[in-house]
């Protein structure tokens, strides 16, 4: 099915929103995206995109601008609070994948996703400053009334044969279907973010994961200055500092003292990094509560469904969050190409994409690859004991390639899968 005159719209121009337009153009649909913010900046912090996201990346033309933007990973190394090394293995390109992995900054790649957008649909196919503020079903589509997010004033009326969520973990249109569900479920650990410029030559292309649940730092590069070499280096504090199911605080734009946390960081020092001089180096650092909520009975309602975040929130455990939106654009937009209608798309789209992403939920609340490192310390918190002999390498390989399978990056079956354009 491909429908030029199909009336889409997109709830939500974040990463998952403008790769679902981006991949409804592709297929010869006209979308337009609705996104609350007035003007658009390049805010935030880094995420990782792991293999089977640059894949989809990569056959909507963007890998060379992905790369350009952020920086492709090498590996991954877990470590214990005390520098030793609990588990390494290879990433992207290195580990047998088709496609790299690529760190990069939220902001800067969401910035690149608009201006693709309006090359493909046009300047008016991202319309900002339209909050959402009313749904109703119809027969075949919803009504979608329009508002100024400051001011609540009406913007516009749409009628749309067809409803696509992107609006995140506060989801309007989730909150319609799901009125009483509540603010998301906090697991009591907040994390302290912030970036750093490191001198060139610094650090590898490398991902640190260190700690355990209660105390925990992980850090990666996500860009390289071209002329200096210097490196913006991502970095995320983790600290229980509430029980779980506590009310959280969530602002990203929380900004926190960082002396606080100097002391608790300590001695966290091995080859190329110095955490307590990382965070004191920092522009800004950030406090925002690790949070999800529990994954849904259902996403589609009629002729309106969800995607990403909207869908599906995570911890950010095993970098999947923007990840598994990713895969939730390139799957619709299949599903609507490939299928006879718009139902018969979005039933095919749920069958793929809800429970696959459940699982991730669910296991990313069990530590997901992280399990390492509470095992870790759970059996050779003392340095004296041979982590060897308590926590053979081999159970360790288990979890790892365990969470591969879920998350559905296992790199023989990613590089044998079908590919999402038709």
């Amino acid at each position: 099915m491909s429908n030029p005159s199909l009336r889409i719209a997109i709830v939500g121009g974040g990463i998952v929103g403008l790769t679902a337009a981006l991949s409804l153009a592709k297929v010869g649909f006209k979308p337009v995206v609705y996104e609350a913010v007035r003007i658009p900046q390049p805010l935030g912090v880094g995420i990782n995109v792991l293999p089977h996201a640059v894949r989809e990346m990569a056959e909507l033309g963007l890998l060379d601008k992905l790369v350009h933007l952020g920086v492709p990973i090498t590996d991954l190394a877990y470590r214990m609070a005390d520098g030793r090394l609990v588990w390494h293995e290879p990433r992207g390109l290195q580990a047998g994948y088709g496609w790299p992995q690529v760190a990069v900054h939220r902001g800067r790649l969401q910035m690149m996703l608009i201006e693709e957008v309006q090359a493909a649909l046009g300047p008016d196919a991202v319309r900002f400053n339209h909050a959402l503020a009313g749904l109703q079903l119809q027969q075949r589509g919803a009504t979608l009334q329009f508002a100024d997010r400051d001011s609540a004033a009406a913007v516009a009326t749409v009628e749309a044969d067809l409803v696509i969520g992107t609006d995140g973990i506060h989801s309007a249109v989730r909150k319609h279907f799901y009125p009483n569900e509540g603010i998301p479920k906090w697991s009591g650990v907040s994390l302290f973010r912030g970036t750093t410029v490191l001198p060139a030559g610094q650090v590898g292309a490398l991902m640190h994961w260190t700690g355990h649940s209660r105390q925990k730092f992980a850090g990666y590069p996500i860009s390289i200055d071209p002329h200096s070499g210097e490196i913006l280096f991502n970095w995320i504090c983790d600290l229980r500092t509430a029980e779980p199911g506590s009310t959280p605080r969530e602002d990203w734009t929380y900004r926190v003292e960082r002396a606080p946390l100097l002391p608790r960081y300590q001695n966290w020092q091995w080859t190329g990094i110095d955490v307590p001089a990382i965070v004191a180096a920092a522009s800004e650092v950030y406090e925002f509560p690790m949070v999800d909520r529990d994954p849904l009975p259902q996403w589609t309602h009629g002729r309106v469904t969800l995607a990403g975040d909207a869908a599906h929130p995570m911890y950010p455990i095993g970098s999947n969050g923007a990840t598994q939106g990713i895969i939730d654009a390139r799957a619709l937009a299949f599903h609507l190409a490939t299928s006879p209608d718009v139902d018969a798309a979005l039933a095919a789209y749920e069958a793929e994409r809800r429970e696959a992403t459940s699982r991730i939920v669910l296991t990313n609340r069990a530590h997901g690859p992280d399990k390492v490192l509470e095992i870790a310390a759970a059996r050779a918190a003392d340095p004296a004991i041979d982590l060897d002999a308590v926590f053979p390498m081999a159970e360790r390989a288990q979890i790892g390639q365990d969470y591969k399978l879920i998350a559905g990056f296992d790199p023989q079956l990613l590089n044998a899968r079908r590919s999402y354009t038709p």
